[in-house]
């Protein structure tokens, strides 16, 4: 997977159940230490809440480690629905947490199944999307005279300059996106009629 759909930005809403608030919050978590710094840091905010839930996919797809808690909730009523609304929703390094406050009045296994799938609807509902890019890095070395032409090749395929070196030639290293590499890597080598050596490397990385 060279990339894939993920929030752009965190999310927040809220929805009240039968006198119980479930606010609900969408996360963009792309590693698992990540998903734990958030749910920590949502529980240093609301110390005073009932229940922090979560669910968490990071990764997309079938390459993706989850993670959920019903914290506290009857088991199987909070974080594994919270899951299997977020599997649903087609997006990548995500944490959605659920907080409660206690209204006074019991749910029952049914009604809080329905709240936490309601409340984690809501909020995927309203987080704004981007996509994350998987990036492969090559090394250029670049004469002189090619060096205005292969930058602008570069720019408008959107790759990314991490490093340039000016010695005898130009060295360039660059993150080209993962599944444009190798027909960039051909343009390359066309429009400087070989003049520019390409050092392939096997590294991929988020830029």
């Amino acid at each position: 997977m060279t990339r894939y759909p993920i929030p752009a930005a965190p999310a927040r809403t809220e929805i009240v159940v039968r006198g119980s608030r479930f606010i609900a919050q969408a996360i963009p978590t792309s590693t698992v230490e990540a998903a734990r710094a958030a749910i920590a840091a949502v529980r240093a905010e609301m110390p005073d809440a009932t229940h922090h839930c979560y669910a968490y996919l990071i990764g997309y797809g079938a390459s993706t480690v989850a993670g959920m808690s019903d914290d506290g909730e009857p088991a199987g009523t909070a974080g594994r629905p919270m899951m299997a609304v977020l599997r649903g929703a087609n997006l990548g390094d995500i944490m959605v947490i659920v907080t409660r406050y206690f209204g006074g009045t019991l749910l029952g296994v049914g009604g809080l199944v329905r709240a936490y799938s309601d409340a984690t609807r809501a909020v995927l509902a309203i987080v704004p999307r981007t996509q994350r890019v998987i990036y492969r890095y090559i090394t250029l070395h670049v004469p002189y005279a090619d060096y205005t032409m292969i930058r602008r090749l570069l720019e408008a395929n959107a790759a990314v300059i991490i490093d340039e070196t000016f010695a005898a030639a130009i060295t360039i290293t660059v993150g080209l996106p993962a599944d444009q590499a190798a027909t960039i890597s051909k343009q390359i080598d066309e429009y400087s009629a070989g003049r520019i050596r390409i050092e392939s490397a096997h590294e991929y990385g988020i830029i």
